[in-house]
């Protein structure tokens, strides 16, 4: 039996109440379902901006009544303390994912990013804190790495931000590690890597690579890809993402007050990738046979990302259960019925 299999044996018989911020969101919505299907307690708080209520409905009708019926949805704001409290009270685990993701945007929009993801962040720090829960783990980022050279990223090294993305991020790690030195409050971040799967969104302007290649696939549109293809990142399915959230908020307190890496310590080119996004769909009879639209590469993007997961595999008990091939062989059914 695997550490997550404890996990979540302990968990089905000794129920707790969480909180999931941006539960209406792509990463929010999956640890929602897999929390009720273990008939989990869960209060959610999301303010739609990234989120989408259609996310919730289908969490809905893939688990029973009696489990929805443990869900309690708070539409609220990070950035407004009091919406925190409230969603925080009386909760055992915080799961903190909401936050304004893509470097593009926060190349943009920096005042917007900072606001959600410092401002909303510490909002979310100050009231879990106070409410004394039993573990706070936050969605941290890849982008913290980057300029630092070396492959695989190690938790320990990391370079210059190269967006307003990348600094939000890793102040909130600065942040969390003051309030443990400070208030004796420990946390986990998990700096995620390129996470994928059903329900990523795959419209709008900071849509991510994979949801918005496969749209376009099935619908017979140009795919673009930023610079030569050659740029490599660590794809993680969500199902992994989910995982190692568990396994932080269950996680002992000498694990704690760390950062963790959540991936799959592999590189997938965005060539390769796009190679394997259309032969998943050929085998759904979505074929797919146009050339890439190579552009100029984006500003803030590192060339190469890849994770050691040793430290999350030793310290949480993490281990991966889809590499890119299989994660992508349950997504694209999930985007083919969603988009044909």
């Amino acid at each position: 039996m695997t550490r997550y299999d404890e996990v979540k044996a302990d968990l089905q018989a000794n129920p707790k109440t969480w909180l999931i911020t941006g539960v209406a969101g792509f990463i929010g919505s999956n640890l929602l379902e897999t929390l009720l299907k273990l008939d989990q307690t869960v209060v959610g708080l999301d303010n739609f901006a990234t989120g989408y209520q259609h996310n919730l409905d289908e969490v809905q009708t893939l688990v029973t009544e009696q489990q929805w019926a443990r869900f309690r949805f708070i539409e609220g704001d990070i950035r407004n303390l009091e919406d925190c409290r409230e969603a925080v009270k009386g909760t055992d685990y915080v799961l903190h994912q909401a936050a304004l993701g893509s470097v593009p945007r926060s190349i943009e929009d920096p005042i917007a990013t900072n606001q959600a993801n410092i401002d909303g962040f510490l909002n979310m720090l100050v009231a879990s804190k106070d409410e004394q829960v039993s573990s706070f783990t936050y969605a941290a980022s890849s982008s913290t790495y980057g300029d630092h050279p070396d492959l695989p990223k190690v938790e320990d090294k990391i370079g210059n931000p190269l967006s307003p993305y990348a600094v939000t991020k890793y102040v909130n790690e600065l942040y969390a590690s003051v309030f443990a030195r400070t208030y004796g409050f420990k946390t986990i971040g998990l700096r995620y890597f390129n996470v994928f799967g059903p329900r990523q969104d795959p419209n709008g302007a900071y849509a991510a690579v994979i949801p918005k290649w496969s749209a376009a696939m099935i619908q017979g549109d140009t795919v673009i890809i930023n610079g030569d293809g050659e740029t490599s990142r660590d794809f993680c399915f969500i199902d992994n993402a989910v995982q190692v959230n568990l396994l932080a908020a269950t996680a002992a307190d000498e694990n704690k007050d760390q950062v963790y890496n959540v991936a799959c310590n592999a590189r997938t080119s965005l060539n390769e990738l796009f190679d394997r996004i259309a032969a998943e769909l050929a085998k759904l009879d979505v074929n797919y046979a146009e050339a890439p639209d190579h552009r100029d590469f984006r500003p803030g993007d590192v060339r190469h990302s890849q994770a050691d997961i040793d430290k999350a595999g030793c310290g949480l008990g993490y281990n991966p259960t889809h590499s890119v091939a299989e994660g992508l062989a349950v997504a694209m059914p999930w985007y083919r019925n969603q988009l044909q």
